[in-house]
């Protein structure tokens, strides 16, 4: 498909990253991040404005400690009284949706870009965006790493230090790398 490099990442096809246009939004991004990164926490509130602006939509009560950072913004929803903890990463290649309730402890990250397999395809900038999506009143641990093209339930928790790589059904709890369900019993 022909388009812009912007086009084909938000339709989930291979794009170039070193694109200008795609940098010129990152940078818009990273102008955000550092504003609501280096406010005063009591002069930032919950939520750097230059942030709130950027991000794709925010619900009543959202929180995101500093340090944050995030690639484009634009593709990151967050719901009602979602908190994200210090040291934040979400790279937001593709659509990020945070439910109601959610909480992400230290250093969470959330990747939806994957790089092309080839070499030279890394070189020249490829990569192909997967969509991640949290429901309401999820858990997440402190340094979970979560990979693109995943959907967590509702109610779930993912273990500190986890790697999810798959799905994760409503209500169900995962831990380890790769992340796998808890034993019961």
């Amino acid at each position: 498909m022909a388009g812009s490099e912007r086009t084909k990442m938000a339709a989930g096809e291979w794009y170039s990253c070193l694109d200008d246009e795609l940098e010129a939004l990152r940078a818009l991004a990273r102008d955000a991040v550092f504003e609501h990164n280096c406010l005063p926490p009591r002069q930032r509130g919950n939520l750097g404005t230059g942030l709130k602006a950027l991000l794709g939509g925010v619900g009543e009560g959202v929180r995101i400690e500093a340090p944050f950072h995030c690639a484009y913004g634009f593709n990151i929803v967050l719901g009602d009284g979602v908190f994200l903890n210090a040291g934040c990463t979400i790279l937001d290649t593709a659509s990020v949706r945070i439910g109601k309730g959610t909480l992400l402890g230290p250093n969470v990250q959330i990747y939806c870009a994957e790089h092309h397999r080839q070499a030279a395809g890394r070189q020249a900038g490829l990569e192909i965006a997967r969509p991640v999506e949290i429901g309401a009143h999820a858990w997440i641990g402190g340094s979970a790493i979560i990979l693109g093209g995943v959907s967590i339930g509702e109610g779930a928790i993912v273990g500190a230090g986890a790697v999810v790589t798959r799905d994760v059904p409503a209500n169900e709890t995962v831990v380890g790398n790769p992340a796998r369900p808890v034993k019961r019993g």
